[in-house]
Parts: C-alpha cells; sequence; structure tokens
C-alpha cells in the first residue's frame, strides 16, 4: 500500500508498505537477475549498500534453476538470502528481447529458451504461477515489449492485448493468492504502461488499466533508444493520469540524471543494470561525475574513488588500487566497483528523500543536474 508524504511540484516523497518491509520512495531497486547481482556480490552485501528491493528475472529464473526448484527451496527471498521486499519481472521483456524465435498469439507466446533452444510457452496465467512460486513480493503483469518504434496500428492493437493480458494476470493472481499453499498470499500485482513514444496511446493506455485499481504501475517500453526528452514528455503525458495513491515505477532507468529528472516528473521507483554493468567495464559514478578506472592518470592515485563517498570500497581501497586490479584482469575489480556503484545510487535516492522532506528538493536537482553525468 503506498501513502503519498508530501510533494513539491510533481516530484513524491512516500511510503510503500509490503508484506516484506516498507520501502522509503523515491527508491531504487537493485537488479538481480538470477538471484545474485553481476560482480560478485550477494544479497547479503546489498544491506551493507543502502538496498530496499531486489529485483530477479522471471524470465531467468523459470529456466534457470526452475521456479519449481526454488518454490521447493522456500522462495526467492529464502533461496537468495535477501530478508527485504523483491519485485519479479513479468519474463516480457526476456521473451521479447532474447528469444530469436518466438510467435504471438492472444494465448500468450511460444519461443525458444536463449540456453539451450527449447520451446517455451508463456502467456498471464504462466507467468502469475511461475511469480507465485518464486514468492515475490510484487509481481510484474505478463505484457507484450513492442520495437520501438513500431507501426501506429501495431502498438494500438498491442496495447489493448496488454490489457487483455493484464485482466488475465489479475484473475490468475487472485486465484493464486487464495490457494493454502501459496508461498506468499499477499504477493502485490503492478499494470505496466505501454504505447510507445505515441502520447494518445500512452494516455488511453494509463487510463485503462488505472481503472483496474491494482497495487502499483510501472512504465514499460522506454529507455530503450528514443532520446531522453522524448522519455521525459512521454512520462509528463501520463503522469496525470497515474493513480496519486499508487506508486509509480519507472522500468529499466536509468542514469542518475534521468533518475533525477524522473523524479521531478512524479516517479517513485526505479531499477537498472546500468550502475552494475557500467561498473564491471571500469566506470565509477561519484559526486563529481563518472570516473573511468581504466585511465592511466589513476595509476599512481591514492585518493579514494569518491571522497564523499561512505561506502565500504571508499573507505578501504584507492584509485590506484582498483585501477591496477582491472589492469589484472581481477574479479576484485568488478566487485568492488559494483559495490560502490550500488551505494552510490541506493544513496542518490536516500539523498533525494532528504531533499524532499525538508522542501529543497527543487535547489538539489539544480545543484546535482550539472555535475552527475560529467565524464571525469
Amino acid at each position: 500500500m503506498y501513502r503519498l508524504l508530501k510533494k513539491e511540484g510533481a516530484a513524491r516523497r512516500g511510503e510503500f508498505a509490503t508484506v516484506h518491509g516498507t520501502v522509503q520512495t523515491p527508491g531504487f531497486m537493485n537488479v538481480a537477475t538470477a538471484g545474485a547481482i553481476k560482480g560478485a556480490v550477494s544479497a547479503y552485501d546489498l544491506k551493507e549498500l543502502g538496498c530496499q528491493v531486489q529485483l530477479c528475472n522471471t524470465y531467468h529464473l523459470h529456466l534457470r534453476p526452475g521456479d519449481e526448484t526454488v518454490r521447493a527451496l522456500g522462495g526467492v527471498r529464502r533461496f537468495t538470502g535477501w530478508e527485504g521486499p523483491v519485485l519479479t519481472d513479468s519474463g516480457g521483456f526476456q521473451v521479447f528481447s532474447l528469444a530469436k524465435l518466438r510467435s504471438i498469439r492472444e494465448e500468450g507466446v511460444t519461443f525458444a529458451s536463449h540456453i539451450d533452444g527449447r520451446k517455451i510457452f508463456m502467456g498471464p496465467e504462466e507467468s502469475m504461477r511461475i511469480q507465485s512460486n518464486l514468492g515475490s513480493t510484487i509481481a510484474m503483469a505478463f505484457d507484450e515489449c513492442v520495437e520501438n518504434p513500431a507501426p501506429y496500428e501495431y502498438a494500438k492493437a498491442s496495447c489493448a492485448r496488454t490489457v487483455r493480458w493484464l485482466e488475465r494476470c489479475k484473475t490468475e493472481m487472485a486465484r493464486l493468492n487464495s490457494l493454502e499453499d501459496t508461498l506468499n498470499p499477499r504477493q502485490m500485482l503492478f499494470g505496466i504502461n505501454q504505447g510507445c513514444t505515441y502520447r494518445d496511446l500512452r494516455v488511453e493506455h494509463m487510463k485503462r488499466i488505472a481503472a483496474m485499481d491494482l497495487d502499483g504501475y510501472g512504465i514499460g517500453g522506454l529507455a530503450v533508444g528514443e532520446p531522453a526528452e522524448e522519455m521525459y514528455a512521454i512520462i509528463e503525458a501520463i503522469e496525470p493520469h497515474m493513480p496519486e495513491d499508487k506508486i509509480r515505477y519507472l522500468m529499466g532507468v536509468g542514469t542518475p540524471v534521468n533518475i533525477l529528472e524522473a523524479v521531478s516528473r512524479g516517479v517513485d521507483l526505479f531499477d537498472c543494470v546500468m550502475p552494475t554493468r557500467n561498473a564491471r567495464h571500469g566506470h565509477a559514478f561519484t559526486s563529481e561525475g563518472v570516473r573511468n578506472l581504466l585511465n592511466a592518470k589513476y595509476t599512481l592515485d591514492e585518493s579514494p574513488l569518491d571522497s564523499r563517498c561512505g561506502c565500504p570500497v571508499c573507505q578501504k581501497f584507492s584509485r590506484a588500487y582498483l585501477h591496477h586490479l582491472f589492469k589484472a584482469g581481477e574479479m576484485l575489480a568488478m566487485r568492488l566497483t559494483v559495490m560502490h556503484n550500488l551505494y552510490f545510487y541506493n544513496h542518490l535516492l536516500a539523498d533525494i528523500r532528504q531533499a524532499l522532506d525538508e522542501g529543497r528538493f527543487a535547489e538539489f536537482y539544480q545543484e546535482k543536474i550539472q555535475v552527475l553525468g560529467k565524464r571525469i
């Protein structure tokens, strides 16, 4: 259940209460695709990094080790060791992005596994059953992720299909939550707004899914190659039609600048692989901008990665050592930089919340917007 505490412009400060804990918003979710953060970071590390929510991937866990296996082991929280809320995505994005061969029909999607090529079928009911087996706190509805750009008529038909699939997801979740042996009988359901970059489709779709009184609403199909300004314009177009008393989640976004811009437009929740993926290639987000640890200038630099950062990495290791680890091909280079970046993202959101609490978000935005995206 979402509670709006205060607003500054369109920016919202809130709390989202779940059966597995309360999330302070705006908040960032840490992406543990197959039950672990890429870069050798475990669920136990996340607590130290200020993480509130772990996001796991329905598609990947269904393929390996199998959702029935995860269920037998007590669900995704017990399996990974993460005690807080877990959001599982529906598998829709991966079906459409990873499966080379797929066939879409009203029932759902038949596709070939990217691991071994075996044929798999997934529709709304299957997605809900997999997510119920995982026992996550929040399940995302199964939707069609349309290529962007897509022809208007196809995007319109896809939106209509996504609404029909959402109705089926809601019905199936209600059935699953009523079963005696369900791992999490209080599992929540988020719907997903689609419509490519067509504002009229986005608004109409948002109105239709808002009427279904779900636990929260995701904005999908953005940050897939369109200009950032286009993404911001879409958020502005649909924001007035998003229920004020429900949490709003911008899926797969993004850079620290993207997050600041989206918070200023009324978004509450974010996830992105960027802090971990970029870290594994030597790119660290800092209070001064983005630092490339592969640069030779760090060979003798004994300073911490970010002098203003309280993360365990910045307290103990130098830029010179991190630079050496990357050059030597040591796995520790990735682990330490991933830990720093996740700490940075989680604490950026904590700073945003504090600025909202103190009524100075506009000032905070102006101070940070020019710095956070800068390449040092």
